[in-house]
């Protein structure tokens, strides 16, 4: 974590008002998370701090593409992905993170970390479920599509040549209600 540095914001030098702040986060930023689920990252994270006597507010929004194997395939493509984050930030006798929308910091604190704030945001932005464009409108072609295609289930027709005809006169008396 001591790698995320650039994520602090030292607040107390800063005048009352907006400040806008910067980041360009590719896959070294998640693998000091431990978090290895994207084969590559491309995103711009803005934050805008509004410093006020007794408060802050946050506003953080992210723009951008992750490179993501297919849950169904197997096959990477890109993900875009775009999120927004709002905190607000209070002064209180300790820490509390407690809950996801307002960060207590104890009074005197002179700085405050966005890296858990940012990968929190951006983690949740990737659907549960990635699937590729392609197997959506069908142009991807795959071996595994071709096998999933093959292993569906359904009747086959041969099976249905080699029914016994008994059973087929049953079938109509439920088709003739």
């Amino acid at each position: 974590m001591e790698k995320l540095k650039e994520f602090f914001i030292p607040f107390s030098g800063l005048k009352l008002g907006k400040h806008k702040f910067g980041y360009q986060i590719d896959n070294t930023f998640f693998e000091s998370f431990d978090y290895l689920e994207f084969n590559e990252a491309q995103i711009k994270v803005s934050a805008i701090l509004n410093k006020m006597n007794n408060m802050m507010e946050l506003e953080l929004s992210s723009d951008g593409q992750v490179n993501v194997d297919c849950d169904v395939t197997g096959e990477p493509f890109l993900q875009p992905i775009s999120s927004k984050l709002d905190l607000v930030i209070k002064f209180g006798e300790e820490f509390n993170d407690e809950n996801d929308e307002i960060l207590i910091l104890p009074h005197g604190e002179h700085q405050f970390n966005l890296a858990q704030y940012i990968y929190e945001m951006l983690v949740l932005a990737v659907p549960q479920k990635k699937v590729h464009p392609g197997v959506i409108d069908g142009t991807l072609q795959s071996e595994v599509l071709d096998k999933l295609e093959e292993l569906q289930p359904g009747e086959d027709k041969e099976e249905s040549k080699n029914t016994d005809p008994r059973w087929d006169d049953l079938k109509k008396l439920l088709t003739d209600k």
